[in-house]
């Protein structure tokens, strides 16, 4: 399980127009609100996305990138993005790798059946790439307005 204060895992991943971004790019200049997230055009996801992109101009005014992860594949969140104008990046992280090493890729139990799944969860990384905020379970309705006042006192 990571704890705030450790260094948040490495990130190398192509995002909705198949170009890599590493966490690493902004490291000492930019904090990252990285969010995961089940699926790409579903409910709760959608209105996390929005959410988001409806804040994009406060985020960026406190030098912040908001990027989300699902397991969909970059076609995918290009279609999301393009049908609702998401302001947010989309990291398709198809082979898991990045939701194991943020551990939210776990057992998750809907109408008494489990299966493995991403459990919604957020990470706040300083601009030193360190983890300042970490949350799993989120509710989508209301969490980017939380996440930026999480942001706000850094």
């Amino acid at each position: 399980m990571l704890t705030v204060g450790q260094i948040a895992p490495a990130i190398s991943s192509p995002n909705q127009n198949n170009q890599v971004i590493n966490l690493s790019d902004f490291k000492n200049q930019k904090n990252i609100v990285l969010y995961f997230y089940p699926k790409d055009d579903t409910p709760g996801c959608t209105i996390e996305a929005n959410d988001f992109t409806a804040l994009a101009n406060e985020f960026a005014n406190e030098n912040t990138v908001v990027i989300g992860v699902s397991k969909d594949d970059c076609g995918s969140h290009k279609a999301f993005i393009e049908k609702f104008d998401l302001k947010v990046e989309l990291l398709a992280d198809t082979s898991g790798e990045i939701c194991k090493a943020y551990d939210v890729w776990q057992l998750k139990e809907k109408n008494g059946v489990s299966k493995m799944g991403i459990v919604r969860s957020t990470f706040i990384i300083n601009k030193s790439g360190e983890l300042a905020y970490i949350e799993y379970g989120v509710s989508p309705d209301g969490h980017a307005a939380a996440m930026l006042e999480q942001v706000k006192s850094l």
